[in-house]
């Protein structure tokens, strides 16, 4: 059978459908409601004089059907039970005249407004200098020279967890080269013999630990090393070892954990330190 006979066929069965479709919404309409437009045949049988007995005068048909259909629609309409009566209460002010799509609204508001207050405030605190001690502070290490005992008993080096720092001595020999390459904040420990570095290597963070054999600070995570002040030996790391600011007062040795000082950069041997035995990790060659 071509396509083209298909289609004949086709537009005349839905034509019917959809007439057939509308003929019966019509008629669905005309029973839903008893009340609606008589035929005229009814109409005209209709026009004869009808007694109602409760008025006795003549009435038309259509007030015949509709005094049918408002008895129908009352026998069928659910029987209200009487309620006791509750005392009325006057509406809030506040809440007369709010919508559901005010409602929602000012919710919406109201989280986006604790949102951005919580994330101001998150920010303001990890930007708030911290003024009681610990990381990020000024923290009083202690007196020179119970500092540099410790770095005695610690084969060279001493740790402080409180600032993420490892504290050295640094060589007087060492000062006359320091003082063209470092910062005054630096120079003020290193004049007092001792350095502050911070624990992080400035290749990709790890914490860089010390070892004992080559009296080097050696990063396991990458191969880098550093001198036992910080300057680059080997590995890929940028530069030295980051160092805060450091300060003295009379004997007192204080470290700015907040101010810290980029490393020098790749080359700067102020102290001549070679490695002092084995390496604890492999590094890429020395600079």
């Amino acid at each position: 059978m071509s396509p083209t006979t298909i289609i004949a066929i086709a537009v005349p069965v839905l034509v019917v459908l959809a007439g057939i479709l509308l003929f019966a919404s019509a008629r669905r309409r005309d029973t839903g409601s008893a009340e609606g437009v008589l035929s005229s045949e009814t109409a005209r049988r209709d026009r004869g004089p009808v007694q109602l007995a409760d008025e006795g005068r003549p009435v038309s048909g259509r007030e015949v059907e509709r005094a049918a259909v408002l008895a129908r629609r009352e026998s069928a309409a659910p029987v209200k039970v009487a309620e006791a009566p509750v005392e009325w209460v006057p509406p809030d002010d506040e809440t007369v005249g709010v919508t559901r799509r005010q409602f929602f609204n000012r919710s919406i508001v109201v989280s986006f407004a604790l949102g951005l207050s919580g994330f101001g405030a998150a920010v303001l605190a990890f930007l708030w200098p911290s003024g009681s001690g610990g990381f990020g502070s000024k923290i009083n290490v202690g007196k020179i020279p119970d500092i540099k005992a410790a770095i005695a008993d610690g084969g060279g080096f001493a740790y402080y967890p409180e600032g993420q720092m490892w504290v050295t001595e640094f060589p007087s020999s060492a000062l006359e080269k320091a003082r063209a390459v470092y910062t005054p904040p630096e120079l003020a420990g290193m004049e007092a013999g001792l350095v502050a570095l911070w624990q992080k290597c400035p290749h990709l963070g790890c914490r860089v630990p010390e070892c004992a054999t080559s009296g080097w600070f050696e990063c396991g995570c990458h191969g880098s090393q550093y001198n036992r002040v910080g300057e680059k030996k080997g590995g890929p790391a940028p530069r030295g070892m980051d160092r805060f600011a450091m300060e003295v007062s009379g004997d007192q040795f204080t470290v700015d954990t907040g101010t810290v000082i980029e490393g020098p950069p790749i080359g700067t041997n102020t102290t001549g330190q070679e490695a002092e035995g084995p390496h604890c990790v492999s590094g890429s060659g020395g600079h």
